[in-house]
């Protein structure tokens, strides 16, 4: 199916930068389905580029979706360059340590202290 033919069926608004997308919105296959909603943005800060998302599905599982299989980023919809078939298979997002970035916040003596980054 074409993006014109899904853009047709499903109205998701204005397009959106990924950062600016809320968790619950409703993600949807390239055979436009809608396979899930957002429960997080992967963001890979040093870059400025989208890692993935992570969606939650009706059945309530954790799916971890690749950067470049995310299609569009709108208000009312994220869609995927896959089809539903293919998200059932994909892998849950990997559970590892948590996320930091740096505060800038904190100064030149939170630095020296250890206080330059901040927890995601």
């Amino acid at each position: 199916m074409s993006a014109l033919m899904l853009d047709a069926m499903v109205d998701d608004g204005h397009a959106i930068h990924y950062a600016a997308v809320e968790r619950g919105t409703a993600v949807y296959a390239s055979d436009g389905v809608e396979v899930g909603r957002v429960d997080q943005i992967v963001d890979n800060y040093r870059e400025h580029i989208l890692d993935g998302i992570v969606i939650q599905t009706p059945q309530r599982e954790l799916r971890f979706v690749d950067g470049p299989e995310v299609a569009r980023t709108a208000e009312r919809g994220v869609t995927l360059t896959i089809t539903a078939a293919e998200v059932a298979s994909l892998p849950p997002p990997e559970s590892g340590s948590a996320t930091f970035r740096p505060n800038p916040r904190s100064g030149r003596l939170g630095r020296l202290f250890g206080r330059g980054w901040k927890r995601e």
